[in-house]
């Protein structure tokens, strides 16, 4: 899937200890807002350090960036947890059309 929007927030990373001990696991979560009337607000994971590093390096709060993501739902104890997880982060290539590109020279 995919979608456009402003990032609004990027919260801090969450780090923890993998199941088996071998080492740790980090993820981050980015709030990303679109032009849509309904169901505008999405946030987003990405998860391990090498994707933590890159939504850091180059996102900022402010940009507007396309997000490819896959949607996972996992069960524990009876409940289910849905979470949107970013694969690709590009900044998005907005033009303006001919009309907003004239107006946007006109003296008012």
């Amino acid at each position: 899937m995919e979608v456009t929007g402003k990032i609004t927030k990027i919260l801090d990373k969450v780090t923890g200890q993998k199941k088996d001990g071998s080492g740790t696991w980090e993820k981050q979560t980015f709030v990303l807002e679109t032009q849509e009337q309904y169901n505008n607000l999405y946030a987003f994971e990405v998860f391990g350090a090498e994707k933590v590093g890159k939504l850091n390096q180059y996102n900022r709060v402010g940009d507007t960036v396309k997000v490819d993501f896959n949607v996972s739902t996992n069960e524990y104890n009876g409940k289910y947890y849905t979470s949107l997880q970013a694969w690709k982060i590009f900044k998005a290539n907005l033009e303006e059309t001919p009309v907003e590109a004239a107006s946007a020279d006109l003296p008012f």
